[in-house]
């Protein structure tokens, strides 16, 4: 940027400061005014079109209503005897009844402006008695087949408004009035022709700005308007009527264009007449005061701006003064070296060197002390000694947490290494932010889902310490569940007060992780002093005789009860160890094998097929896991032992034993039909034969079902649970479940406890 004055730039900063607040101050009151005036005008007009719509339904109503009165007086008696125009005619005195008639409608025409005529037809005649033609035969007066469909739209007794054109091209409202049979026997049809102009005198405004109107019946015929040739027309041709029909008010408004021209719709509905009366106003005649109003304003604000162009011109050169000399004295030394360029331009120059060199300077450190935290609590962890150890924990007391993600192997399969490093990042992040003074946190991924965080704390042991220390564990536990979408396993150790003991520390985390085994995945355990002694080690020497003799058998279910006899002892025993909990079942698995491969070599190769039963076991972090495995092992021992010709099933049969298999995991049909050896769409018609229902909700049915029975146990957690039986995360399962058993799973579970 070459060289431009500071003053004149500064200047222009506060020029610009205050003209733009000014604009909008200016810009933001005359809208605020204009849509004030244009809502007041608005409400004022609706309230206009209101009063003309009541005083429509008053004239409306009080004709209807002498006309009611008229037919409940018994005059249409009188012709009731006399069917033909003949019969009627025969006689002076059957005249002077018709003529009777006639006088009554005359004098009901008088009674309400703008009434073009009326007639009364009787049923079955061939004449009608008219104010317009006397009486006349029905071949000389107006047709009457337009009754019918007026008539059609009558309910219950009252009678119907029907906007029609007569003989003679005039558009009139006519009130169809059918006689009652509560009040007279005579079948016959009284009918008032209303002009339409009478409607256009009860809806013109004496508002200028008026610029048209329309009454539309609840057929969207178009009763009255200022364009004639629109009347008896469908409504849809007015250009606002369609937009009209989606408004849910009885009464309102709404701004529009028109022409090009920017207009306001009022509308209200009658419902005693189901009609629709709409107005329309040119707001560019409504607003001609508001607009001056306008005017005035953006006059006296460009006068403001132009006076306030000097002062700031002023204010400029004083502000700059200290800053020019000192850029000009920075100048003289060169300083920077950036010749050439204005005030401005020198100081950002020279502030964004600084502000670069400061953030490398600090992002150079923070990476140093990261680096070297980690490398310390690496080498404590080891047992090697570090200098840095008293800088990186300089309180006294020091105790270790272990994190393990449970089922581990799951966590790696539904998420790749990116991933799994991108929720590692984000719970370091998480823990080296949590903790509050006097407590340190470093923490450090010791890799296969197991993290390690060291606390160094500088409060002595106390119970309401343990509690602090206690809730942020717990804070840590929720939090890795949130962002791995998967629990974890927490373990804590003893608290020690020397650097060297943090070894023995981690090892205490990690084995009191090893609790979930017995108390399940998701919790938090501690380490105890005491079960560092020595335990008795258990082995059921029984039941593996036992569990022999039941496959020898094949009694699958016997099997099971063996499995849960030894579930319960494990968990019955004052204390068991993880490893003796391993062996238990390493071993059941071994003298299995070995007694298959001496006695059933077909069984013997189904379970080569299983894959390293022995690294499946090792990988199992709860005691339901490994009872869940161990009975499909067996599961598939016995269906492997089962003679040749029950070997082959039927497709339907090998369907539903593939998806309990394999509920528990993403089910890919299309592979699922390639192993079983059909295909896809055929499958699809085998199940849905059997169920009524489609694969994925017979599968989903299933692991419905599974669940269901976890609940039961009461052990686990819902996010446990939801990953147990196949779902990504709980909020699928809740889902699902719903949907199958009508209730939440927390729900299920808590009416399964009161029952």
């Amino acid at each position: 940027m070459k060289r431009f004055p500071m003053t004149l730039q500064l200047a222009c900063i506060l020029f610009i400061v205050m003209v733009i607040p000014v604009s909008i101050l200016t810009w933001y009151s005359s809208e605020q005014s204009l849509r004030n005036s244009e809502r007041e005008i608005a409400e004022s007009s609706l309230a206009e079109l209101v009063a003309s719509r009541r005083l429509n339904e008053s004239a409306l109503n009080s004709l209807s209503q002498d006309t009611v009165r008229l037919s409940a007086t018994g005059t249409f008696d009188r012709i009731r005897p006399f069917p033909t125009y003949e019969a009627l005619s025969a006689d002076y005195g059957n005249i002077s009844r018709a003529m009777a008639i006639m006088r009554e409608l005359t004098n009901l025409n008088r009674r309400a402006e703008g009434v073009a005529s009326s007639f009364f037809y009787l049923e079955g005649s061939d004449y009608v008695v008219s104010t317009d033609r006397s009486i006349t035969t029905l071949s000389r007066y107006e047709p009457m087949d337009w009754l019918e469909d007026a008539l059609e739209e009558q309910r219950g007794i009252e009678g119907i408004w029907y906007p029609r054109k007569l003989e003679s091209g005039a558009s009139v409202v006519s009130y169809v009035l059918p006689l009652s049979r509560l009040s007279t026997t005579t079948r016959g049809t009284i009918v008032v022709n209303l002009r339409e102009s009478q409607l256009e005198d009860y809806l013109s405004s004496s508002n200028e700005a008026n610029t048209n109107y329309a009454l539309i019946d609840s057929q969207n015929t178009i009763i009255s308007h200022a364009d004639k040739s629109l009347l008896m027309n469908d409504a849809d041709v007015l250009p606002f009527f369609a937009a009209l029909k989606e408004k849910v008010s009885v009464d309102g408004y709404s701004f529009g264009e028109a022409d090009g021209d920017r207009v306001l719709y009022a509308w209200t509905n009658s419902d005693a007449l189901g009609w629709t009366h709409l107005s329309t106003y040119s707001v560019q005649e409504l607003l001609t005061r508001t607009h001056t109003q306008q005017r005035g304003i953006i006059v006296l604000t460009v006068i403001v701006i132009f006076i306030g162009a000097f002062a700031t011109l002023f204010l400029a050169a004083w502000f700059s003064k200290p800053a020019r000399e000192l850029v000009r004295t920075l100048t003289l030394r060169g300083y920077l070296g950036v010749p050439g360029q204005n005030e401005f331009a020198f100081l950002e120059t020279a502030f964004r060197r600084m502000q670069g060199e400061e953030a490398k300077l600090h992002e150079l450190l923070r990476e140093r002390e990261r680096d070297a935290r980690s490398l310390t609590v690496q080498r404590l962890l080891r047992g090697e000694t570090d200098e840095a150890a008293s800088y990186v924990f300089p309180y006294t007391h020091l105790l270790v947490v272990a994190i393990s993600i449970d089922g581990y192997r799951g966590y790696s399969i539904k998420h790749n290494s990116e991933t799994r490093s991108y929720h590692r990042h984000l719970l370091s992040v998480y823990c080296d932010n949590l903790f509050e003074d006097g407590l340190i946190g470093q923490f450090l991924y010791r890799g296969d889902g197991c993290f390690t965080l060291v606390l160094n704390d500088s409060r002595e042991e106390s119970k309401e310490r343990c509690d602090e220390i206690h809730q942020y564990i717990e804070r840590i536990r929720e939090k890795a569940a949130e962002l791995l979408e998967h629990t974890v396993t927490i373990g804590v150790s003893r608290r020690a007060k020397r650097t060297t003991s943090i070894p023995d520390l981690a090892a205490e985390a990690l084995e009191a992780v090893k609790k979930r085994m017995i108390a399940g995945s998701g919790g938090i355990h501690y380490s105890r002093e005491e079960e560092n002694r020595e335990m008795k080690y258990m082995y059921p020497d029984w039941s593996e005789r036992r569990i022999l003799n039941f496959l020898g058998a094949g009694d699958l279910d016997k099997i099971d009860a063996e499995l849960d006899r030894i579930a319960e002892d494990i968990r019955g025993a004052d204390y068991i160890s993880h490893d003796n909990i391993l062996f238990i079942y390493n071993q059941l698995v071994g003298v299995t094998i070995k007694h298959l491969q001496e006695t059933d070599s077909r069984a013997a190769r189904t379970v080569a097929g299983r894959g390293s039963v022995y690294s499946t076991i090792a990988s199992l972090d709860t005691l339901n896991d490994l009872q869940a495995y161990i009975h499909d092992f067996y599961a598939g021992i016995v269906e492997a032992m089962k003679p040749a010709n029950e070997e082959s099933q039927s497709h339907a049969d090998r369907i539903m034993n593939y998806l309990r298999e394999h509920y528990c995991e993403d089910v890919v049909f299309e592979d699922m039909a390639k192993e079983i050896g059909i295909s896809y769409s055929y499958m699809r018609k085998i199940v849905y034969e059997m169920n009524g229902s489609s694969l994925i909700d017979s599968l989903n049915k299933l692991r419905i079902e599974k669940a269901k029975q976890l609940l039961m146990e009461n052990e686990r957690t819902i996010t446990e649970i939801a990953a147990a039986v196949g779902y990504e995360n709980a909020r699928s399962f809740n889902r699902f479940f719903h949907k199958y058993e009508g209730m939440a799973p927390s729900a299920y579970k808590t009416q399964y406890r009161t029952s």
